[in-house]
């Protein structure tokens, strides 16, 4: 919403806003000249002609209300996004996990390649600080949300499409539904653009089956259009030779840990090829690239201790990130787990008691709701309750949030990694951490 309400207020668009709290983005908003308001009251809305809503906003909202019966047109906010990528030769980044790096990786080549694109990320480009932009230039490049299926919306030339997972079937009801959007989505890309997708994705490759259109498949294995070898891992970074159609492009250094990064970063490679991007552009957005807000962010790292903030919700990217910060080689590694939403608990309660195999010490605390009601017997303690059940030996805990940051203090050493996980509020724990321990 803010990366909106950002390109709109460069545009010279009259802009206001409610949120439930002031951040650093809503400062950063009146700052750019929006009027700000805390809380939801219908008032807020009058005077205005236009009303942009999240998928986090819900029907019965007081604003919502009001502006429908007020006569005020009402628009979601991909349809929003749509309508700034008019006359804009669009590149969308979506799937279930990895939009966001995908995203900002994209964003960051087209922007040292001095393309001047319009860019739209669901998390802040450290290397700009924002997650938001307007270019001259022809691309416009947006993250794609399939959460609540508005990414159909979109109509892009160039569409990178990362995975499917078993996800935000709140919305979808049944995985069947959510495979049918993506299906969906890949026959919105233009004809004579391209889509790059993930080779070791069954369900990605099963719905590329019946696709016409050109398509260029990036993967871990020699099979794919574009695959590494000789992968070399180096803490959270990495480093590997490409290979496009098996011709050998270049070797690649990764400012980036983990597995899961290489296949961001093949797509990224395919797409700048694609775009006829000089490699030299491509090889130094790779390298110099400084990471998205709370994904595998380093908050501290002084005098032994290791600190690190990551927005993994979902079991497969507590995997992971797990799996990418050991490769840091710590002592232990210390897992703060905030579970987000209470549907996705109930639904993959026994793929999350899996996820933290690589943890070795875990501290879970109760759900953020994300505006989501309560569902019976679906709890933080369940969550505690089926990782202590896969492994009796593990050191496994429960608390409240606020009974967190002492307890970590207690039992802190030199050499341990500590990461807090989720995509709510737990941040917040992470750099109360930082403030103590420089202290």
């Amino acid at each position: 919403m803010s990366g909106i309400a950002k390109i709109l207020l460069s545009r010279g668009v009259n802009i206001s806003g409610s949120d439930i709290r002031e951040t650093k983005i809503t400062d950063e908003l009146k700052k750019m000249g929006a009027q700000i308001f805390i809380g939801h009251d219908t008032r807020n809305i009058h005077g205005a002609d236009l009303v942009v809503y999240s998928s986090a906003i819900k029907e019965d909202n007081p604003e919502i209300t009001e502006a429908r019966k007020l006569g005020i047109t009402l628009i979601r906010r991909a349809q929003a996004l749509a309508e700034l990528m008019q006359d804009k030769t669009v590149i969308t980044i979506t799937g279930s996990h990895g939009k966001t790096t995908t995203t900002s990786l994209v964003s960051y080549l087209l922007l040292e390649a001095g393309l001047l694109p319009t860019v739209a990320i669901g998390g802040i480009l450290r290397n700009i600080d924002t997650n938001a932009s307007l270019g001259e230039g022809e691309f416009f490049v947006a993250e794609a949300d399939e959460s609540d299926g508005s990414f159909l919306y979109y109509k892009p030339k160039y569409s990178i499409i990362t995975n499917i997972d078993y996800e935000h079937l709140d919305y979808y009801k049944e995985f069947r539904n959510e495979i049918d959007a993506f299906k969906e989505f890949l026959n919105k890309t233009e004809n004579n653009g391209c889509v790059f997708a993930c080779a070791d994705d069954i369900n990605l490759k099963n719905i590329l089956k019946d696709y016409k259109n050109r398509y260029v498949l990036f993967g871990l294995k020699e099979d794919a259009d574009i695959c590494p070898r000789n992968i070399k891992i180096n803490g959270l970074n990495s480093e590997f030779d490409c290979f496009y159609k098996n011709k050998f492009i270049d070797r690649f250094h990764l400012a980036l840990g983990g597995m899961h990064n290489i296949y961001n970063a093949l797509s990224v490679i395919a797409l700048g090829l694609e775009l006829n991007i000089d490699l030299r552009f491509i090889k130094n957005a790779l390298a110099n690239y400084k990471g998205a807000h709370r994904r595998l962010e380093i908050k501290f790292n002084e005098n032994g201790y290791l600190v690190i903030d990551d927005y993994a919700h979902h079991p497969t990217e507590i995997r992971a990130t797990l799996a990418a910060v050991k490769n840091l080689n710590p002592e232990r590694i210390i897992a703060v787990f905030q579970p987000h939403r209470y549907s996705r608990v109930k639904l993959l309660l026994d793929e999350f008691a899996k996820s933290f195999d690589l943890a070795d010490y875990v501290i879970v605390t109760d759900i953020y709701p994300a505006g989501e009601p309560p569902l019976e017997g679906i709890n933080g303690k369940r969550v505690y309750d089926k990782l202590r059940d896969r492994d009796l030996n593990k050191k496994i805990i429960f608390l409240a949030k606020d009974k967190i940051l002492n307890h970590i203090l207690e039992i802190i050493n030199p050499r341990d990694l500590v990461i807090t996980l989720g995509a709510g509020d737990i941040g917040r724990i992470c750099d109360e951490l930082v403030e103590r321990v420089k202290g």
